[in-house]
């Protein structure tokens, strides 16, 4: 089968602290994975690795039929890899437009920029209201909503999002997953969530990869695996 994203023994080190293990993943065109595990377990690692961000120490990762392992980011970027990074990180002396526009640097299809940027204000409204707000004065899940649309607006066809329920309310948390599903169905993008929790993973029926301690120790369908399975991953804890 040939893979979107492909993993295969991936080892990253910072010094002498291991922070993934030999990690394996593989992502199909037009899958959700959402990637949890605890604080420590090598999940934004992992996200900077893929783009591009850390250099791992050994293992391969290939992107669309492309060997991308320690190239550049931008290189990363321009065969269709967008990353949200975590704390949203938007520039918020800029207005919302400007931030959407920043998103747009490596286009030059200015007809479907033009289409994408409808397309986002409708996902959000919120962007079209304060499209000339600084972004600085938007509420954290506005600004996260900001960051999502500006990982869009590159026209990706993987959207990584690190921890997008970080620090926002339960009702803002939905809202921005509610969103993240219609991008699933409307478009068949295919999504690399990284979440703490697994809970969100239940509710949106995507599959799983749990992490700890930088390996993988639980992967399928959160549905179809018990609570006890998981708390056992999840804490490191041995069977009963």
């Amino acid at each position: 089968m040939t893979y979107l994203l492909e993993i295969r023994d991936l080892q990253v080190r910072y010094g002498g602290i291991a922070a993934l293990r030999g990690l394996d993943l593989t992502l199909e065109a037009g899958e959700t994975l959402m990637v949890t595990g605890p604080n420590g377990a090598g999940k934004s690692t992992l996200m900077k690795a893929i783009a591009g961000l850390v250099k791992p120490g050994a293992g391969r990762i290939d992107f669309d039929g492309h060997l991308v392992t320690g190239r550049a980011p931008e290189t990363i970027a321009a065969l269709g890899f967008s990353m949200v990074p975590e704390g949203r990180q938007a520039f918020g002396s800029m207005t919302v437009l400007e931030n959407l526009r920043i998103g747009t640097g490596m286009r030059r299809d200015r007809l479907a920029v033009a289409a994408d940027l409808e397309y986002v204000m409708e996902l959000f409204p919120m962007l079209r209201d304060r499209a000339h707000v600084q972004a600085g004065l938007l509420s954290g899940g506005q600004q996260q909503m900001l960051v999502i649309a500006r990982g869009l607006m590159a026209g990706p066809r993987l959207l990584a999002i690190d921890e997008p329920s970080l620090g926002l309310a339960p009702n803002v948390t939905d809202q921005v997953y509610e969103a993240l599903m219609r991008l699933r169905r409307d478009r068949q993008l295919s999504l690399l969530i990284v979440e703490q929790s697994s809970t969100r993973a239940v509710m949106t029926g995507a599959r799983m990869l749990m992490l700890r301690e930088g390996r993988s120790v639980l992967e399928g369908d959160p549905r179809t695996l018990t609570a006890d399975a998981m708390r056992q991953a999840y804490f490191g804890l041995e069977a009963v």
